[in-house]
């Protein structure tokens, strides 16, 4: 199964949304996704000289912005060939362009009245916790709006397509990506496709194992390189189901295994194993996903989410009790018709199953 174009960066290290870097001929003027994050996303897959420059720019971009290529091969111990070379592996042309890509985005930054610093701040110990508040709000809001900022429209587009006329979708996740898994499929679930969520390992391999060319598999690894979800996605894969990943590292492992790659753009803190702006950045997808497919099947999508909703009313404090008029979509009947009394004596006579806000 040949695979499709995939977000953020392609397989050879450009950028596979093809207008969305800045300080590359024929590209938006906006620099979003910014180089950083591209350079952030890319950091496991390069060479270890092409690492330390890596490591330096994402540290201090407005530093690396003023330096000369000179100073920057002695800061990185290492040569300036490998500066140029590193330069093209993230697609640009050269060592100008990429000062002028960080000088722009660090001027904006500036405008915005962000320096650099705090872009990629970590928790210090001796943070107050107005400023842990700070920082974390600050990160998890940039987490969402820049993993929006580079989403691949077009690869988002074919996975809710394919969902759209799938048999089943099978979704994995381990840990706390596991949790966005379920949070995935329950979404699913109320507007009814046929979905499962697994994060038992054993469980992840036989259901792929019995996937077919009508169903889609779609894993969330935020490394893009847990084992038990990698190797699930490539049964699900070697079975002919059309896979999908979600991570924020495009030359991860599972990409190999992935027909469509979604990539989020999460800057993680010194408590990764909270992963805290790594799992928003992960819902933004699922929540751009869902969004995509209940709108695309907008009518059956409708009627699901009003019958589910019918089915649990009541179950909060105070609500009235669940309708027992026909479904939504159904002719009305007497009781319909009538309504449902409350126990304030009110009859309920909404038609969609659907509770005024």
């Amino acid at each position: 199964m040949a695979k499709t174009a995939k977000s953020s960066a392609s397989a050879d290290g450009g950028a596979a949304h093809g207008d969305s870097s800045s300080g590359q001929s024929g590209r938006d003027d906006s620099p979003a996704p910014t180089t950083v994050l591209r350079i952030r996303s890319l950091l496991p897959s390069l060479a270890p000289a092409e690492q330390r420059v890596a490591q330096r720019i994402v540290d201090d971009p407005e530093r690396v912005a003023a330096s000369s290529i000179t100073q920057l091969a002695k800061d990185c111990d290492t040569s300036e060939a490998t500066v140029i070379r590193f330069c093209r592996t993230i697609d640009f042309t050269g060592y100008r362009e990429l000062r002028l890509a960080l000088a722009t985005e660090a001027g904006q930054a500036r405008g915005a009245g962000i320096s650099a610093r705090e872009v990629a701040g970590d928790i210090n110990p001796d943070d107050t916790l107005v400023t842990v508040v700070e920082k974390i709000a600050y990160t998890d809001a940039r987490a969402v709006e820049d993993t929006a900022a580079q989403l691949d429209i077009e690869v988002l587009q074919a996975v809710v397509e394919r969902m759209a006329v799938a048999r089943r979708v099978d979704i994995y996740g381990v840990g706390a990506s596991g949790f966005v898994a379920a949070d995935f499929q329950q979404k699913l679930h109320r507007i009814g496709v046929t979905s499962f969520a697994w994060s038992d390992t054993h469980v992840m391999l036989t259901s792929a194992a019995l996937l077919g060319t009508d169903d889609v598999a779609l894993a969330v690894s935020h490394t893009g390189a847990t084992i038990d979800t990698v190797n699930a996605l490539a049964e699900a894969r070697r079975s002919g189901a059309t896979t999908v990943a979600i991570t924020n590292f495009p030359r991860s492992p599972i990409s190999e295994a992935a027909d469509h790659v979604l990539t989020t753009a999460a800057r993680e803190t010194t408590f990764r194993s909270g992963a805290t702006a790594s799992r928003l950045a992960q819902l933004t997808v699922i929540d751009c996903l869902f969004v995509g497919l209940a709108q695309s099947r907008y009518t059956d999508s409708r009627n699901a989410l009003a019958t589910t909703y019918d089915a649990v009313r009541g179950l909060r404090v105070g609500e009235p009790r669940r309708r027992t008029g026909p479904r939504p979509g159904e002719p009305a009947g007497p009781a319909a018709e009538t309504g449902t009394p409350h126990a304030s004596g009110a009859t309920d006579q909404h038609a969609d199953g659907v509770e005024p806000r």
